[in-house]
């Protein structure tokens, strides 16, 4: 009599089929003695490693290729000169006191949308983004949080983007002495920076890397030296004199994902998992994310946003715990830019 041989299915196909109960047989094994790990070799607190390369696009003013596991993005920055008599309600800045500077570069850069920031996943970077499709609502949303985190975090300064008429140099030709009340300079136009964000490849936790690659591309973007030529009436560049921009800090983003034990576990209850860095399998079974962004620059860990998606599992204690993570995070990021 013939004997019916056990039926065994690869981890492939275990994974295709129940998706949750192979991810969990990973965290959870039956041996004890086994360490808890992710379906891709990876402890729950362990990201992927950075991999950056910039000046990578040489029609750019700057650009970076930022990859992190089999998440590639390439970000492209492009200066365009932008007159100040074309912006409605245009408003001269003013001299501000040295504690309100900042405050009024923030106002200025996002009432003239200075910066604007694109994100492109109709790239064929995964399965469900094919090419030529309209934009997707994942891509509007990462560039609505990028444009938010962009301008929150004070990255940039208007003070790079503003082109200036030297009035002072003007007066002194013509042989006239300046006015102490009128001022030396006048802002003629700015530099408006457009980022564009392309997904190459897309394995998860897209924000992370995107923002990533944002602020690789920004430190790596140099700006000729413009001037207003009062002649010609237009804004003449310099090819050969470049301004780098003044990057103010570092900040750095974290993201993890929260596994539950339990596909609908009840609030307060049941055994879950921090997964930190997430890929696309683990996106699709978590309902909760939360992401941190923090900037260590100063010798002191800064939190800068905290945003939390989802779920009822991620609580203060748990915060305080992820800030030590995104803090190693951040170290990595900061050693691979160096």
């Amino acid at each position: 009599m013939a004997t019916s041989k056990p039926l065994t299915l690869s981890s492939a196909t275990f994974a295709k089929l129940t998706p949750h109960p192979f991810l969990l047989a990973n965290l959870q094994p039956a041996d004890p003695s086994t360490p808890s790990a992710r379906t891709n070799g990876r402890q729950p607190a362990q990201s992927r490693p950075y991999s950056v390369n910039t000046s990578s696009l040489t029609h750019a003013h700057g650009s970076a290729v930022v990859r992190s596991g089999d998440t590639t993005v390439i970000c492209g920055v492009r200066g365009e000169t932008l007159l100040a008599s074309q912006i409605p309600s245009f408003r001269a800045p003013q001299a501000a006191a040295a504690g309100e500077s900042i405050s009024s570069d923030e106002e200025e850069l996002r009432d003239y949308d200075l910066l604007v920031p694109n994100v492109e996943l109709a790239t064929g970077c995964a399965p469900n983004f094919l090419p030529g499709v309209p934009p997707t609502t994942l891509a509007q949303t990462l560039s609505t949080r990028l444009y938010s985190l962009l301008h929150s975090s004070k990255l940039l300064g208007a003070e790079d983007l503003r082109i200036y008429h030297d009035i002072s140099a003007e007066t002194e030709i013509e042989g006239e002495e300046a006015e102490t009340d009128q001022p030396a300079k006048e802002v003629k136009a700015y530099w408006v920076l457009y980022i564009d964000i392309l997904f190459i490849s897309f394995d998860g936790n897209p924000f992370d890397v995107a923002w990533a690659a944002m602020v690789a591309a920004l430190r790596d973007t140099k700006l000729p030296q413009a001037h207003w030529d009062v002649d010609q009436e237009m804004v003449l560049c310099s090819r050969e004199a470049l301004s780098p921009l003044s990057i103010r800090g570092l900040p750095v983003a974290c993201t993890a994902a929260v596994f539950t034990a339990k596909e609908r576990q009840k609030k307060g209850g049941g055994q879950y998992w921090i997964l930190v860095d997430p890929d696309r399998l683990e996106e699709s079974l978590c309902d909760e994310t939360v992401t941190m962004v923090i900037d260590c620059t100063s010798g002191e860990t800064k939190i800068l946003t905290m945003s939390k998606h989802g779920g009822t599992v991620v609580r203060p204690a748990v915060m305080r715990k992820f800030a030590t993570v995104a803090e190693a995070r951040w170290k990595e990021f900061h050693a691979v830019l160096q």
